[in-house]
């Protein structure tokens, strides 16, 4: 077996389409084994629409099409004791555990002291303690490994700035940073790297929906596809309207695996230059 992941087994959350499958693929291709979680389904409160449990049987699929193991199950990362028996026996299928990638997150839009309570606790329940959960849930079977590992959050460019109209966003984001750096020192005797990546606008139903395109473009009341991307592009130091979920699985590939193996601590923007411009 060869590959940059041979031999490695990597948890992934928000593994049924998006940025999560295009991590499972692209790390299946360099011959790791997958451990896939989603909660298949929809989030209220939130305005990105619900996987489901035929994209999820896609990310299997694929993952299988390149000769690889998954095992996969649907549990919401809210839901502690779901999202734990999940992992234990995704581990136990697999036999070990050694990359952690807590991708799994909602969006959603509003001006902060106006939303209701309900969406800011949302957003904070999936996008912040929902990645804690899943470092709670995965972390104990890496350490256990006794081979060192690499954790892999998905914060965003909300992470490293403030954005307007996502108050939750860009909180929770942050404090997946904060979680980051926390977690780099607590587990750097295990040999365990923590880092964040922090894409800007990738194409998946989380930005490719009609409430962040409206979101986007406040100013069209439908917004088209041309004017959706018109503004995506420039907010970008690169002449790219958005980046693909692969971009995203290739940057965490390099965090994932040896060659990346003094980097901890980092927040490495993905970002066609956005935090630059």
């Amino acid at each position: 077996m060869s590959g940059r992941l041979a031999g490695k087994v990597a948890l992934i959350t928000g593994a049924a389409r998006g940025m999560g499958r295009a991590q499972a693929v692209r790390f299946a291709e360099e011959g790791a084994d997958i451990v896939a979680v989603d909660v298949c389904g929809p989030v209220t409160h939130s305005t990105t629409p619900g996987a489901s449990s035929a994209d999820l049987a896609e990310t299997v699929a694929a993952v299988e099409g390149l000769g690889r193991k998954i095992v996969a199950f649907e549990a919401d990362v809210r839901d502690q004791q779901a999202l734990s028996s999940a992992v234990d026996r995704g581990v136990t299928a697999l036999g070990r555990l050694d990359i952690i990638c807590a991708t799994a997150g909602v969006s959603s839009s509003g001006r902060s002291v106006e939303m209701p309570e309900e969406r800011w606790q949302t957003m904070l329940d999936v996008n912040l303690t929902g990645v804690w959960r899943t470092c709670k849930a995965g972390i104990p079977h890496v350490v256990a490994g006794g081979a060192g590992g690499s954790i892999v959050l998905i914060s965003s460019i909300a992470g490293l700035r403030g954005l307007v109209s996502v108050g939750h966003y860009t909180a929770a984001k942050h404090g997946v940073v904060g979680l980051m750096k926390a977690l780099a020192g607590e587990l750097a005797p295990h040999s365990i790297r923590v880092n964040t990546i922090h894409p800007a606008n990738t194409r998946t139903t989380m930005i490719q929906n009609p409430a962040a395109m409206k979101t986007v473009r406040p100013d069209r009341e439908n917004p088209t596809q041309e004017e959706f991307e018109e503004a995506l592009a420039s907010m970008h130091l690169l002449p790219v309207a958005m980046l693909e979920p692969r971009d995203i699985a290739n940057a965490s590939l390099f965090l994932a695996s040896d060659e990346a193996r003094f980097i901890t601590g980092v927040t490495l923007p993905v970002d066609a230059g956005h935090c630059v411009k």
